[in-house]
């Protein structure tokens, strides 16, 4: 088994970045319009966007990817880091990757500033629950959303 490797994506990963992110979607049972996808997409590779992308390398092939914002909080002076999402194959769950995943978002957000690392998860989704719970601390906060 060859070590993974972590890395951001650059615009030749596209190939590899989607069909990952095509199976975050359904693993959620959501669709997103083609545009929100090509729009996402792009906002990695700029610069100028707050949101960012990274890919984790086991040889040749993509098996995990984690996607992250920052952004300011009127908590703290330093910007906060919002893990938005997280997919490791099913073939790799249980290795290691995931953890890895985000112990690369730790290491870049303090990097750049960031005084926290935040996400969600659905409370369905118990195996990754097993993780974070080992490597972050669960608030209890519930989250209200509504949709504009």
């Amino acid at each position: 088994m060859s070590q993974i490797q972590i890395r951001p994506v650059n615009a030749a990963d596209h190939a590899a970045w989607l069909p990952l992110w095509q199976a975050y979607l359904r693993f959620y049972d959501t669709e997103l319009a083609d545009a929100v996808t090509r729009s996402t997409w792009q906002r990695f590779l700029d610069p100028a966007e707050p949101t960012h992308a990274a890919l984790a390398w086991d040889g040749e092939q993509a098996v995990g990817m984690v996607h992250f914002i920052y952004h300011r909080s009127n908590w703290s002076i330093e910007s906060s880091c919002y893990l938005q999402d997280l997919l490791v194959i099913p073939e790799q769950r249980g290795t290691g990757v995931g953890r890895q995943l985000i112990e690369f978002v730790y290491a870049t957000a303090k990097a750049n500033g960031c005084c926290k690392v935040h996400w969600l998860t659905h409370e369905t989704n118990a195996t990754a629950i097993q993780l974070y719970e080992r490597i972050a601390e669960r608030p209890g906060f519930i989250q209200f959303r509504k949709a504009l």
